[in-house]
């Protein structure tokens, strides 16, 4: 008893070891339930806040001290499911955000194909275009598009200029161009949280004339979570569904740590972020990302990782909770 009890103590220590996400073990996704993932491409947001490729070596680091029980669902994921940490997308053109993007592509068909629903940490949000490049149409889905539960303080579906200084698969496009590739249906999508800080009148007509459901974070206020979360259902339905999460969603306040912060107007806070999360239980989550963390600007104690690892955390207990 002694000996597992110091083993466990060690366990929940984050400055020992190899650190992998959640200290699961780093193994091939094949026969696995859940993957998680690493992303640590900068390039698709084309701003000088390019440190988001730092933000899966510091969910890494502080993920051991990550929940390992769900209570409302009372699961513990680590049993339901076989998860693995299958380390992080390579990126020998780190520079070249196309060539990131089909690199992406590339080591998420081999998920998608080994039937393993990929959880990733980013990176900047150019990630999640080039991960349902691979996951539309392909083997999670059922050969079917995918329908996106997507929170987030801005749209990401530009289509004003061709590209985002420099990157046309960029943070602010794949909303657009997944659509037209026919990987995402924006008819059973929804688009939450949204209040970037306005340049254009019509910042949101793109979402609009593509067919996103939208609800914007002042409509979020006025009409209440519960309202929200019965439209969510409704929308998703049973839709294979992908979950993409910017970090930006959230008030600054417990988020300060990401790029493009947008404080002129509250953003969510933990429990409405995860009560929105878990309104997809039950449902066909065939996977996940949490994007646009830069440890570069977050806080000493290191609030936006620990926020970034509950986020995984209920990403991994949704899927696998919906595990037979």
């Amino acid at each position: 008893m002694a000996e597992k009890h110091d083993q466990s103590m060690m366990d929940n220590l984050y400055w020992w070891g190899i650190p992998t996400l959640f200290r699961c073990p780093n193994e091939d996704p094949e026969g696995k339930d859940i993957a998680l993932v690493g992303v640590p491409h900068s390039t698709g947001n084309g701003t000088t806040e390019r440190d988001q490729h730092l933000g899966p070596r510091a969910l890494r680091n502080v993920s051991a001290l990550g929940r390992r029980f769900h209570n409302e669902f009372n699961l513990d994921p680590w049993k339901k499911a076989r998860i693995v940490d299958v380390g992080d997308v390579p990126f020998p053109q780190a520079n070249n955000n196309e060539h990131c993007i089909e690199q992406i592509t590339n080591f998420y068909r081999r998920i998608d194909s080994c039937g393993a629903k990929p959880i990733s940490i980013g990176g900047d949000h150019s990630i999640t275009g080039g991960i349902l490049q691979a996951l539309g149409g392909g083997n999670l889905s059922n050969g079917l598009p995918v329908s996106i539960l997507h929170l987030d303080a801005h749209t990401d579906v530009f289509t004003k200029v061709d590209h985002f200084l420099g990157a046309k698969k960029s943070a602010a496009h794949w909303g657009a161009y997944l659509a037209d590739q026919g990987k995402v249906i924006p008819k059973t999508s929804m688009q939450i949280g949204l209040r970037g800080h306005l340049r254009t009148a019509d910042w949101l007509e793109p979402s609009y004339d593509y067919g996103y459901n939208i609800v914007t974070m002042k409509e979020f206020r006025k009409r209440g979570i519960v309202s929200v979360v019965e439209e969510i259902q409704k929308t998703l339905r049973k839709n294979p569904i992908y979950i993409t999460f910017d970090l930006d969603c959230l008030d600054p306040t417990i988020a300060p740590g990401v790029s493009n912060l947008e404080p002129g107007a509250m953003g969510f806070n933990i429990d409405e972020a995860i009560e929105i999360i878990q309104s997809t239980r039950n449902l066909n989550v065939i996977g996940g990302d949490i994007v646009c963390m830069m440890p570069t600007k977050d806080s000493p104690n290191q609030i936006t990782a620990h926020t970034a690892c509950s986020i995984m955390f209920e990403m991994i207990s949704v899927i696998a909770d919906n595990l037979g």
